[in-house]
């Protein structure tokens, strides 16, 4: 073997790809082969509605978290029961197209919100956002958000959750479902149908289709919870009902990590409807029926558990401040927990990270991992909006470090804390890492500042 010969032999065996890496086939393969096996799939090559899927920027596969299996294989129970007939059922509650995803023994699995289907997405289902469109397009929309990012912006406030060990965000991550369920055009339709009865008649004509069936549909999938009930509801009845001094002490401090999540996010739609709370009676609740006994000593008995969940994040990560009409104020700042000064257990949980700017740029990174997946995505919106949660998080950890209550804190001026390149600036200069960082304050304010 000539010296030539035996260095190709030794390159092409250091270039050669692993066993398990499959590459598409060219134009003369693809007439004998089918489409390679996607790693969240078991033998689903010709399954008729999830069919293998790329990401946009490179030949990664959808709906697989290698960081988390546990969401992975949820995900995996979707899909399979998606393909066995049982399909996601639509929510008639909220202004967007909004679906239960279950698995094979119909337990709900979690809600899905595809992203053309928001309240003012293209494949909107409900006819009221339709017709606000339609007879009022000059009050159309929030004009601090930015438009049809609300599936983002529920996979963002889960990060955020989760990198203040907040825990009251159901776990919530992007993936990609198709369903015949979900609101397609007549086009889709069409062609899925043309697609499925050429593949029955025509079956080797039918397997250069790259896929068969609706087009997958891009959104949130979030964890559901369960034995929870609107926050509106237990607080009616906690008005005529004290808690258990203990019960009553784990409440406030859900209730501020609730704020805490809130603010930092700058969530525009928190009303008592979209955050639940589970209370689970105690052992003397259930044995008396339910009726209040004040002579009950719980430091001998286990005293009622209480939990908070955080939903429908959609409409947040504003880009600038409330200044137009209305100013989507945080509604749980009348209620009375909010009266009261933010707890040292709270301080000890989140002030030490608040503080550090190097914490604040690492979660805009994960953010930007995150936001940059959208087609839409633009750099300079998205610096606008980690100016706002900048702002947001300087008055949270000063407002925490003076002990301030909720209230005190939603009556703080509002802030951006913008990242500057040349280094100075009109503003307040604040620098961490080398970088420079710009206060500025809002001086405009809504028409409207009770709405």
């Amino acid at each position: 073997m000539s010296r030539d010969s035996q260095m190709r032999s030794v390159l092409e065996a250091q270039i050669a790809p692993p066993p398990d890496v499959t590459f598409a086939p060219s134009a003369v393969e693809s007439t004998r082969l089918s489409s390679p096996r996607s790693p969240t799939r078991s033998d689903r090559e010709n399954t008729p509605l999830l069919a293998r899927i790329e990401e946009e920027h490179g030949p990664l596969y959808f709906n697989h978290f290698t960081d988390d299996p546990q969401f992975t294989s949820i995900i995996r129970q979707a899909e399979q029961t998606i393909d066995a007939g049982v399909f996601p059922e639509r929510i008639s509650q909220g202004s967007s197209g909004s679906y239960f995803v279950k698995n094979t023994d119909g337990k709900i699995l979690g809600v899905f919100k595809p992203k053309d289907e928001e309240p003012y997405g293209k494949l909107n289902p409900k006819w009221t956002k339709w017709m606000h469109k339609l007879c009022c397009p000059c009050c159309f929309g929030r004009s601090c958000l930015v438009p049809n990012q609300g599936y983002l912006s529920e996979a963002g406030a889960s990060i955020v959750d989760q990198k203040l060990q907040l825990n009251v965000v159901p776990k919530t991550k992007v993936v990609r479902l198709a369903s015949e369920t979900f609101n397609y055009s007549a086009i889709d339709r069409a062609k899925s149908r043309t697609k499925r009865n050429i593949q029955e008649r025509f079956p080797e004509l039918g397997r250069h289709f790259h896929r068969i069936g609706l087009p997958p549909k891009s959104g949130s999938f979030q964890l559901f919870v369960e034995n929870y009930k609107d926050a509106d509801f237990w607080l009616r009845r906690f008005d005529n009902e004290a808690l258990p001094e203990s019960t009553a002490k784990s409440f406030q401090l859900q209730f501020e990590k609730l704020v805490v999540l809130d603010y930092i996010i700058r969530n525009t739609d928190r009303g008592n409807d979209n955050w639940l709370i589970k209370y689970e009676k105690s052992e003397v609740d259930e044995s008396s029926g339910g009726d209040e006994d004040d002579d009950v000593d719980w430091s001998m008995v286990k005293p009622p558990e209480i939990s908070v969940a955080a939903i429908d994040n959609g409409l947040a990560f504003p880009f600038k401040h409330p200044d137009e009409w209305r100013a989507y104020p945080y509604h749980w700042a009348w209620l009375p927990m909010a009266k009261k000064p933010f707890s040292e257990e709270l301080k000890s949980l989140v002030l030490p990270q608040l503080s550090d700017m190097t914490f604040v740029e690492d979660l805009c990174d994960e953010l930007y991992l995150l936001f940059k997946t959208d087609k839409g995505f633009d750099k300079r919106t998205f610096e606008k909006q980690m100016s706002v949660m900048r702002g947001q998080i300087l008055n949270l950890s000063q407002a925490l470090r003076d002990g301030k209550s909720p209230v005190q804190l939603v009556q703080m001026p509002v802030v951006t804390v913008e990242r500057s390149k040349s280094g100075y600036g009109p503003g307040r200069p604040r620098t961490a890492s080398g970088e420079t960082f710009i206060q500025r304050f809002s001086k405009r304010a809504p028409f409207f500042s009770w709405c």
